[in-house]
């Protein structure tokens, strides 16, 4: 049987609606299509007070006397978590499993290396969507039935929730049907499906109906009702099946409690806040031609929906900035005229500066609020829209981000829109999250100026601000985000905690917010009951929806605030998220699903299903080898053979990090003062930690400024051990306890006591090992004495990388578990054996460079030149964070 392939790859994006699709097709290019007959694709969506639980069931047979291939293609919304996957084949089921990912990897390549099937493919991604994809061969008059689960919570926008089911067989089918119920308790105020693909023969087949708290809508078109026309054999069926929905809003909130966890739901009908926002518009070259004349006519669009109590200004930038107004201005009629003919004369010039208009913007807001120049009641926003990198002024990321948080100092809400797909997505998003706003993918297609309009109308309407939603202190634990800085109308506030206290009576909610014209207080309290009549209706769905609403809410959060955090946060933001994820069963960008079925002679195949953020590519892509690339160097075959999993930092220092599943490796520098101390790893679980402090050339002496930094001091700490390590460039000193040994590079020494195997030989090598944990290699560099400019450095190798644990960080550490990425567009440069490329790496896209980095532990010849891709502004975009997170205070620092 051949490898059966199956995909799962869903993008963190602010578009809750949900979309999916089910495309089961049979074989292409070999036996005619209907002997593999999909007689039956059922779709059944259960709304439980916003949470959808989705089941996609498909059944299909093999008419054939041979073994044909059946595919399950489905398109799911970037927000969702598959709980479940299932394959029945002949009666026999081969359900997946949920595992953290680094444990799934592992399965897969432990397959892998047993030579059995293992199957690994990446589908592309829409711009709500992913696709998961399974292909099996199915045996001769044999039956297979593919069954998938995932859930997610619906987002109110503009006044709505709504389900896209695309609707995509592609061929007729006897058994169809879609059928979604819907539960709210407040009640159904109204509900609509609508699909493109509904004629008049088929509108009887749709159902619409909805009474007090319960919705249902149904679809369940006959065989010859699915016929094109009355003697084809083709499907009319294809398009995006919609349902829409909102609820009763007699109060300001609800609470639901089931199961001893509540959800609070808020969504206040209140009178405008005045709103002063800054448009930060990017005209540089790069938006030349449709995309400035998309954003020219979202603006004017925008311009035309401005309410007239609200304020404004734009700031354009390209090398340099350029302010319409010295102050912000209320959108009088005559106003916004004057504005629309600004708008509409931009014209596109010069590079990208993002730092200065910025920091312009914030200092307009200060102005205006200090002066009173707008509503003390009012909210302030800015908008970013750029399509490009930062590359002119300041430049790097981290500053940027790092100026703008500290400008705005929590008063005001930064929004970034990235225009298309040359953004450095990953920026905008930590920007944007930092300072209380959101990001959102502008994508290049006709309908941008539509993108761009629909984002501008979900913040339009402010109501509140500065909205404190508080709990019961002593008898609630594990809530969701309670405090937000504004509350747009037509969206909605959703908060999920947990009781402790199972003697409540009652449960009490307050809500304290800003509004247009005064402090508002709001106060709920729910009566606690065993179980009342709400779990008893709500039963008929799935009565822990709330549990599990709480922990799809509690994951989303962790994830997000992973973007921003630092190192040590990241690590325990993830952990906390991991846990929840496997004990709720969610494939999230932490899990991987597992589907290990039996094969033929005995063999076994493992598949792996995966989930990753926006842009950023999974640990299990397929591996691109470096030779494919048209216009990169090849790394020899001999080399290739030889390249081991390992990380290391030499010269300049230039950091190296090896990836053997794709041949290849990546590098950047690091640029820093002398006396500067970076962590290179840093793992808590086990109490290893390796540290480097900067040295500089001679020129440094005689107040010369130096391009070039070497490593002269690395310490290296133990806590298990009680031992410390410290390497120079003239002595190798070992304290253990209150014994101190020295040794020097001339020495030719060897320990084995107490777990710490060392070893110094001949060639200024020296070689060591905490028992049977990873082992370290530092080189001294000599030069002759009488250099006039360099003097002598050290390199530091690392190998079994894999044998720290799951949390280990730094500059090399948190590479050790490996890291994916994915290299196109490669052009060439005044340099013909230096291409540039652009790099989808984490969630970023980045420029590298192919370059070559020596690897001294092989010998210093230009034979063992390692190919690498090198990422510019100190590792930025590649490494977690900036690299001045990873400065120390001391040589050996551990936390």
């Amino acid at each position: 049987m051949d490898p059966l392939l199956l995909v799962y790859s869903l993008s963190f994006c602010l578009l809750w609606p949900v979309k999916s699709d089910v495309l089961i097709q049979g074989p292409q290019n070999s036996q005619p299509v209907n002997d593999i007959e999909i007689y039956s694709i059922d779709i059944s969506s259960l709304v439980t007070s916003r949470f959808a639980h989705n089941v996609i069931t498909s059944k299909a047979v093999n008419h054939a006397n041979v073994s044909k291939e059946a595919i399950f293609d489905v398109d799911l919304p970037k927000t969702a978590f598959i709980t479940n996957f299932t394959m029945t084949i002949d009666g026999e089921s081969y359900p997946g499993v949920i595992k953290e990912k680094e444990v799934a990897r592992k399965q897969y390549e432990t397959a892998v290396s047993r030579g059995q099937s293992a199957g690994i493919v990446r589908a592309s991604s829409g711009r709500k969507t992913e696709k998961f994809t399974v292909s099996v061969n199915v045996a001769a008059k044999s039956i297979v039935t593919f069954e998938l689960v995932y859930e997610e919570l619906l987002k109110r926008q503009l006044g709505k929730y709504e389900m896209f089911l695309k609707v995509q067989p592609k061929t007729l089918v006897k058994h169809f049907q879609i059928e979604v119920d819907i539960y709210e308790p407040q009640g159904i105020s109204f509900l609509d499906a609508q699909a493109p693909f509904i004629t008049n023969d088929l509108l009887p087949t749709m159902k619409k109906t909805f009474s007090g708290k319960k919705g249902n809508v149904s679809f369940k078109p006959l065989l010859d009702q699915q016929r094109s026309c009355s003697n084809c054999d083709t499907t009319v069926l294809d398009g995006d099946f919609t349902v829409t929905y909102d609820i009763n809003r007699e109060t300001p909130g609800n609470i639901q409690i089931v199961n001893g966890y509540f959800v609070h739901f808020f969504a206040p009908k209140l009178d405008f806040v005045p709103k002063n926002v800054i448009y930060v518009i990017d005209r540089s070259s790069s938006m030349s031609g449709q995309k400035m004349e998309q954003t020219r006519q979202a603006l004017l669009k925008i311009l035309d929906d401005t309410a007239e109590h609200d304020y404004f200004n734009f700031i354009l930038f390209d090398t340099r900035i350029e302010v319409w107004r010295n102050q912000l201005v209320k959108a009088t009629p005559e106003n916004l005229s004057a504005a629309r003919r600004y708008v509409s004369g931009i014209q596109e010039q010069g590079a990208t500066n993002i730092n200065d208009p910025l920091l312009k913007a914030v200092e307009l807001l200060n102005k205006a609020h200090n002066l009173k120049e707008v509503p003390e009641r009012s909210v302030s926003l800015i908008i970013l829209l750029t399509d490009g990198q930062a590359n002119t002024g300041e430049s790097n990321p981290s500053r940027i981000q790092e100026n703008a948080k500290l400008a705005i100092q929590g008063k005001y809400t930064l929004y970034s829109l990235g225009f298309g797909y040359g953004v450095d997505y990953a920026f905008l998003e930590k920007l944007a999250l930092e300072n209380s706003g959101i990001a959102r993918r502008i994508y290049e297609d006709s309908d941008a100026v539509l993108q761009l309009q629909g984002f501008y109308n979900e913040i339009a309407n402010p109501t509140l601000v500065d909205i404190e939603m508080k709990y019961l202190e002593n008898a609630t634990s594990n809530v969701t985000q309670n405090n937000f800085k504004q509350y747009f109308d037509g969206s909605e506030i959703v908060v999920a905690g947990q009781i402790t206290d199972n003697n409540l009576n009652y449960f009490t909610a307050d809500v304290k917010a800003e509004g247009a014209d005064k402090s508002l207080n709001y106060s709920e309290n729910v009566q606690l009951q065993k179980e009342d009549s709400v779990s008893r209706e709500q039963a008929y769905i799935f009565g822990d929806f709330i549990e599990r609403l709480w922990a799809y809410l509690t994951i989303q959060q962790l994830l997000e605030k992973r973007v921003y955090a630092g190192p040590q946060e990241k690590e325990n933001l993830k952990a906390q998220a991991l846990e929840l994820s496997l004990k709720f069963k969610f494939v999230t960008p932490l899990t991987s699903m597992v589907v290990t079925k039996p094969e033929e002679e005995e063999k076994e195949q493992t598949i792996v299903a995966d989930k990753f953020v926006d842009g950023q590519s999974t640990d299990f892509a397929i591996p691109v080898p470096v030779r494919s690339y048209a216009a990169a160097p090849v790394i020899p075959a001999q080399h290739i053979s030889s390249f081991v999993p390992r990380n290391w930092v030499d010269s300049d220092p230039h950091f190296v990090i090896s990836v053997p599943r794709k041949n290849d490796a990546l590098c950047f520098n690091i640029q820093e003062q002398p006396g500067v101390i970076l962590n290179l790893i840093e793992d808590q679980e086990l109490g290893i930690a390796v540290n480097g402090e900067l040295i500089g050339d001679k020129t440094t002496e005689n107040n010369l400024i130096s391009l070039k930094t070497y490593f002269g001091r690395l310490g290296v700490v133990n806590k298990a051990m009680n031992l410390e390590i410290e390497v120079t460039t003239e002595t190798i000193t070992i304290l253990k306890g209150n014994n101190r040994t020295t040794f020097s590079w001339s020495d030719k020494a060897s320990i084995n006591s107490d777990g710490l195997n060392l070893e110094i030989d001949e060639d200024k090598q020296l070689k060591f090992s905490f028992g049977e944990g990873a082992t370290f290699v530092i080189i001294l560099h000599k030069v002759w004495k009488g250099h006039s400019v360099r003097r002598d450095f050290l390199g530091f190798y690392t190998l079994d990388d894999d044998k720290f644990s799951k949390g280990v960080h730094g500059l090399l550490g948190q590479f050790f578990h490996g890291i994916d990425y994915e290299i196109y567009n490669i052009h060439a440069t005044s340099d013909p054996n230096k291409p540039d490329a652009t790099m989808k790496v984490k969630d970023k896209l980045i420029t590298v460079t192919r370059g070559t980095q020596r690897d001294y532990m092989n010998g210093s010849t230009d034979d063992n030149k390692v190919p690498c891709w090198f990422v510019h502004f100190n590792g930025e975009g590649l490494i977690d964070g900036s690299h001045t997170d990873y400065i120390v205070e001391d040589i050996f620092k551990i936390a």
